[in-house]
């Protein structure tokens, strides 16, 4: 293997690439792109623990000519921060998580169900994965319609801020919604009753200014949005082919633990990324100050030294809950329990007011990403 990177439109089986790597290059340095690549479980977790790595900066000296807002978001994004910008960044992340109210998501579902339902067929992923986790934030916070419609119409192309290299047309997109969509964050922000307090405490904790606080506030709420959306329309796409094709008929309990394993098995994030900031090893290899470190979680979740029989899908394995999809330690991503649940009651209510879920299609095509395993649609049949 020469490349560690690569398209998962492109790749058929990943996971065969990932098994050969765990059995010959557990820690493997990637001439071609000047990366180090980590498959093996247990220097995943080492690497993920480690402080001599931080987050890369993903728009340096904003080469990527991203405009003001686009550019304030993106600067302020728990994801994307080191130090004490990350800690400040993730308690207003943790703060904002702590205010989400509950909502029935049955309703939400089988609106967007009947909307798109024609001839008893619909694209889960279209219909139902895009649009279900964000509306979910959205109306947890009380946005009203108009703007859970843009929100939603534009959450997609504007997640691509986070990639650390985007497209002219990318950039295009995300520099006309980025003041529209701050701008209409912002201001339903300050009508809820949280908002002031939360501003209060993060000023008197950490000695910021409110006009420093703002902007972090803002940009994390659109961060929320991009998790949500990113993590919640890869676990609802990929736990439904796992429940589908392993002809699974699940009470509430064991979708959750499908869901889970489904995080294990097959999960939406495949990779992520680290610069080092001092000399280390890992195992026998040395990685010098400023390297490049590609993660690799589909892999380690995949380890049969942390999992038995990992190659096989088993709802009943006693830790699957150990995947590292969602990363670990001040970086795990905050949406990691909000996307379970949601996925958890979407397809209690899928399974449980249809009786029959065909798939409609054995070939699962992939989006063109490197970091993300996203099906570009799921045609399903459902019947009462």
């Amino acid at each position: 293997m020469s490349s560690s990177l690569f398209f998962q439109s492109d790749v058929k089986d990943p996971y065969s690439i990932y098994k050969l790597m765990l059995d010959k290059n557990p820690v493997y340095w990637d001439e071609t792109n000047q990366i180090w690549a980590i498959y093996s479980y247990e220097y995943c977790v080492e690497i993920l623990k480690n402080a001599q790595v931080e987050i890369p900066i993903v728009n340096p000296n904003n080469e990527q000519k991203l405009n003001k807002s686009a550019l304030e978001i993106l600067n302020n994004l728990t994801r994307l921060s080191n130090g004490i910008q990350h800690e400040i960044t993730r308690e207003i992340a943790l703060l904002l998580f702590s205010n989400i109210k509950f909502i029935a998501i049955d309703q939400i579902i089988s609106q967007l169900i009947q909307k798109d339902l024609s001839n008893n067929k619909i694209d889960w992923v279209n219909s139902i994965c895009k649009k279900l986790p964000i509306l979910s934030v959205l109306k947890s916070f009380d946005f009203g319609e108009k703007d859970c419609d843009f929100i939603t119409e534009k959450i997609d192309s504007f997640s691509k801020i986070m990639l650390p290299k985007k497209t002219e047309d990318q950039v295009k997109l995300i520099n006309e919604n980025a003041e529209k969509l701050y701008s209409i964050i912002e201001k339903h922000l300050s009508l809820l009753s949280f908002y002031k307090p939360l501003l209060i405490k993060i000023s008197e904790k950490y000695s910021v200014s409110n006009a420093e606080s703002i902007p972090i506030v803002i940009s994390n709420f659109i961060g929320l949005c991009i998790q949500s959306s990113d993590a919640g329309r890869g676990i609802l796409s990929n736990s439904l082919l796992q429940i589908i094709n392993n002809k699974y008929s699940l009470n509430k309990t064991e979708i959750e633990k499908a869901v889970i394993e489904t995080l294990r098995f097959d999960p939406p994030i495949h990779n992520t990324r680290r610069v080092s900031i001092e000399d280390f090893y890992i195992g026998e290899s040395q990685i010098k100050k400023n390297d490049s470190i590609l993660i690799v979680l589909a892999s380690a979740n995949r380890d049969s030294q942390k999992f038995e029989n990992a190659m096989d899908f088993s709802i009943e394995r006693f830790n699957n809950h150990e995947n590292l999809t969602f990363g670990i330690g001040g970086h795990m991503c905050l949406a990691k329990y909000f996307s379970i649940n949601l996925a958890t009651e979407a397809l209690s209510y899928l399974v449980n007011e249809y009786k029959t879920i065909a798939l409609l299609e054995n070939k699962i095509e992939y989006e063109p990403l490197i970091n993300a395993r996203l099906p570009k649609n799921i045609w399903i049949r459902i019947n009462n």
